[in-house]
Parts: structure tokens; C-alpha cells; sequence
């Protein structure tokens, strides 16, 4: 299993994004309608990844996206994870765990100060993992994002603090590719 950043509009992304958005309706009766430009999953301002199995299908994926103090509620320092998604074949693996990890540490080597997101109840698996990971709900009246004022609608937000000890990765942000597998 590898883990790679990709671009927004990468074949790979528009394909797994394509079947999150099924996913979406088939749960909600809706796609997600927030906008997002490929723009904003770019280094430095964010990031987007895609999990491929060792044969170099795409199974899993997610991104953050740079926010500041806006109209929707967010404040400045965040990182808004979007489009977390594994494929139901792979689901089970930890790939969502991985992904997540993966933008915290990219997200806090940027500079941002707070991981938020969005989901909603019909998502029960994923509020499970993001409490799992240590999110926190945030009050109605805190909510962020297109959809804040939905009942259905659940955000949450964790901290981005320093790691404890320095890792030895062996990667900088600076050497992140956008290019194909």
C-alpha cells in the first residue's frame, strides 16, 4: 500500500471523488455541494492524498485545505480535512487512520494551528474514527461550513500541537510531488 499526493484534479482523485459523491446521495439524497478548487489542495496551502493498493488501483483518499476567519465560521490557523474516503473493499485497513495522520502532520508543518471538519450523522463510521483520533465536537452555535446550519451536520476540531519528539521522516514538504504513480 503506498500513499501519495496527488492533485485535486488528478484521474485517480476525480474518480474516488466521484464515487464519495454517490456515496453521499445514497446517504443523504444529495452530493456535497461545497466548492472546491483544485487550487487549494496545492502545497503550500494544502494537501491531498491518495492511498494505491501495490497493483496501483486507487482506494482511499483525502485532503486538507487552508481556512482562515471567514463567513462560514472558520478561524484563522485552520486546516479543513475534505473528502476523506476508502473505497468498501478497502475499508477495514487503517487506510483513513493513515490518510488523517498524514494531513495532521502535513497541516501542522504549514504552519496551521487547528485540523475542523465536517460531516454529518448518516457518517456514524466516520465520526467514530475522528472521535477515535481525538476530535472534538464543536457547540451548534460553532459550527463552520457550508452545511453548519443543517441538524444532520457534525463538526469537529483538533488541535495541532508539536509533536513530542522530532521525526526522522526522511521527507520535506518541499520535495512532495504532484505527479503520477
Amino acid at each position: 500500500m503506498r500513499i501519495l499526493p496527488r492533485a485535486y484534479d488528478h484521474p485517480d482523485a476525480v474518480k474516488l471523488q466521484e464515487q464519495v459523491q454517490l456515496e453521499y446521495v445514497e446517504r443523504y439524497g444529495d452530493p456535497d455541494f461545497t466548492v472546491m478548487d483544485p487550487a487549494q489542495f496545492a502545497p503550500p496551502c494544502g494537501l491531498y492524498l491518495i492511498a494505491y493498493e501495490d497493483d496501483g488501483t486507487p482506494v482511499a483518499t483525502g485532503g486538507w485545505r487552508t481556512q482562515d476567519r471567514n463567513d462560514e465560521g472558520y478561524a484563522d490557523g485552520d486546516a479543513e480535512i475534505k473528502r476523506m474516503y476508502v473505497v468498501p473493499h478497502a475499508r477495514g485497513r487503517g487506510l483513513a487512520r493513515r490518510i488523517l495522520a498524514a494531513l495532521e502532520d502535513d497541516a501542522r508543518a504549514a504552519g496551521r494551528i487547528r485540523m475542523v471538519l465536517e460531516t454529518g450523522i448518516m457518517q456514524p463510521e466516520a465520526i467514530e474514527l475522528y472521535a477515535s483520533c481525538g476530535y472534538a465536537p464543536v457547540p451548534e452555535q460553532l459550527k463552520f461550513g457550508l452545511y453548519r446550519a443543517y441538524d444532520s451536520s457534525r463538526c469537529f476540531t483538533k488541535p495541532l500541537t508539536k509533536p513530542a519528539s522530532p521525526r526522522s521522516s526522511g521527507s520535506s514538504r518541499s520535495s512532495r510531488s504532484q505527479g503520477s504513480p
